[in-house]
């Protein structure tokens, strides 16, 4: 108990330690291999990378399907751009709410690749979560290309197009500035010298990832 009862510098005030630094994760940890959790972690990331881009991308196909000015103009005009933003938002919050328990919810290499730099991932852990999260992107937009073959010619795949009155830079310093908030918020939730919490996920930090991971209406 002594232990954990630090003394302030200033005042003599005496303070419980209320929370557990982890020591750094091997570089290499190769007895992850053999463990069943660790390949259910992979599975989890793969699904839900699969589930974000099925569900984001569709929803950017249909909302430029029904805009498009050379169908009919009395067409419902879709849900607009706050619906993507939610859709995109909206996804990240079930998804890591679904996987944090399971393997942490990454669910975007950039995380995965900022959390093997802080140590808090082995090595073989985050070369397979990059892994698992680029073939479950893949696998993802294979299914709506699959399901929605002409609309996804169309208009190409859904990917984001910078706005008038935007040029290149500006919309890689936006990616840039998205990717380190959404890094950021996850390191700020899972720090350890924050006060103690229980297992479940913190609200917080789904609605920083779900800030984090809307798109930028401007780029869509």
């Amino acid at each position: 108990m002594t232990k954990d009862v630090e003394v302030a510098e200033q005042g003599g005030e005496y303070s419980a330690k209320d929370y557990h630094d982890p020591p750094p994760a091997p570089l290499i940890d190769p007895e992850e291999l053999t463990q069943w959790s660790f390949y259910r972690a992979l599975t989890a990331e793969f699904i839900a990378t699969l589930l974000f881009l099925y569900i984001t991308v569709l929803t950017v196909i249909g909302y430029k399907s029904q805009t498009d000015p050379a169908k009919n103009a009395d067409q419902c005009g879709g849900v607009g751009v706050l619906g993507i933003a939610w859709a995109f938002g909206g996804m990240i919050f079930v998804l890591v709410y679904c996987t944090a328990g399971i393997s942490g919810g990454h669910i975007n290499p950039a995380v995965t690749f900022g959390l093997f730099l802080a140590r808090k991932v082995s090595l073989i852990r985050a070369v397979l979560y990059m892994v698992a999260q680029c073939l479950g992107a893949i696998c993802g937009v294979g299914l709506v290309k699959a399901f929605q073959k002409s609309l996804y010619t169309k208009y190409g795949g859904g990917a984001n197009e910078l706005a008038l009155g935007y040029n290149k830079g500006t919309g890689l310093g936006a990616e840039i500035i998205g990717t380190f908030v959404l890094v950021y918020t996850v390191f700020s939730a899972t720090d350890p010298k924050r006060n103690a919490r229980d297992s479940h996920v913190p609200a917080h930090y789904l609605v920083g990832i779900a800030n984090a991971a809307s798109p930028n209406p401007n780029s869509i």
